[in-house]
């Protein structure tokens, strides 16, 4: 019926003007996808990105994790530009893969710290296909590689004004924040209350809530942000050039995989039960130098009374 109804009012915005200079549509769409071996705590991460990203396309789980370049021919059939998608392995540890299809480039992150919205309890909310406001740290124009995953992250959380099943509200904040070479991803309500007549400055919130403005005249209200969830937080490891493949062109040298900080841990342990276990022998080697082993006949000295008063 809308289609019908703007083609009888001819109000069609196809090609939309400013200053008599042709606007670009922002046109993007993200596909959202899994590997085998998620968990339930991600596949509830994996719906909540879904639910707020009304332009994205969620699709069954992959079956490989080695021909990852499959992605892009899901892409094309999806008719996608952006990928994410969400890489398991051991059941413990969680990778995401962010691409722009087909052309690329490709950023891996590993993923720490997942809270999704239900676990997390949170008393914001927002309405559900509304368009979010991006905030980045003032970090992500310090380098290169910063500014290129800014540029991707825009592209898949940035929800296109028209896109499909959007409401024309802006009522959540999403924030991007950099600390200790990570990536911090939260999410906020934009709260609205009336002030009251007495006009009293409020005072910030400590825990959830943000006061952003407090206004003390009549008809103004206090804008705060109240964080809604899920919140997790992305460690860079690689980028490529291209969709899933091509050369690296930045490489996280102070990433410690996740296997090797087990391995540590595990010989760490190994290397207490081996001092332990050499500790008991030299005491066993001990015992029986000075005959005080049980079940172990001690030699007879010479000062021994059966030897003396024999």
């Amino acid at each position: 019926m809308a289609a019908v109804y703007k083609s009888l009012s001819g109000t069609s915005n196809k090609n939309p003007t400013s200053n008599g200079v042709p606007v670009k549509k922002n046109k993007q769409r993200v596909l959202i996808l899994s590997s085998r071996g998620v968990t339930y705590r991600h596949r509830h991460l994996l719906n909540d990105l879904y639910a707020l990203l009304p332009h994205s396309r969620k699709d069954a789980k992959l079956d490989t994790k080695t021909k990852l370049y499959q992605l892009n021919e899901l892409a094309d059939l999806y008719n996608c530009n952006n990928v994410l998608f969400f890489e398991a392995r051991k059941g413990k540890d969680l990778y995401i893969w962010m691409s722009k299809a087909p052309n690329g480039p490709t950023v891996k992150c590993h993923m720490q710290n997942l809270h999704t919205t239900s676990e997390l309890h949170f008393p914001g909310n927002c309405l559900r296909g509304s368009r979010p406001i991006l905030s980045f740290d003032a970090t992500f124009g310090s380098a290169p590689h910063l500014v290129l995953m800014k540029e991707l992250l825009s592209h898949i959380f940035g929800v296109p004004k028209g896109a499909r099943k959007t409401k024309p509200f802006v009522d959540h904040v999403m924030g991007f924040t950099i600390a200790d070479g990570k990536i911090w991803i939260r999410c906020f309500e934009i709260r609205e209350n009336a002030v009251s007549k007495s006009g009293v400055q409020a005072q910030a919130v400590d825990g959830g809530d943000k006061d952003l403005r407090v206004a003390g005249t009549k008809g103004e209200t206090k804008v705060s942000l109240v964080e809604i969830g899920p919140r997790f937080l992305l460690t860079p490891i690689v980028i490529l050039e291209s969709s899933f493949g091509g050369p690296v062109i930045y490489e996280n040298k102070e990433f410690v995989s996740p296997n090797q900080i087990r391995s540590e841990l595990r010989l760490s342990k190994a290397g207490r039960y081996n001092q332990q276990s050499e500790q008991r022998i030299e005491r066993k080697v001990k015992k029986g130098d000075l005959g005080l082993r049980t079940g172990q006949e001690r030699p007879i000295g010479e000062l021994e009374d059966r030897v003396l008063f024999a």
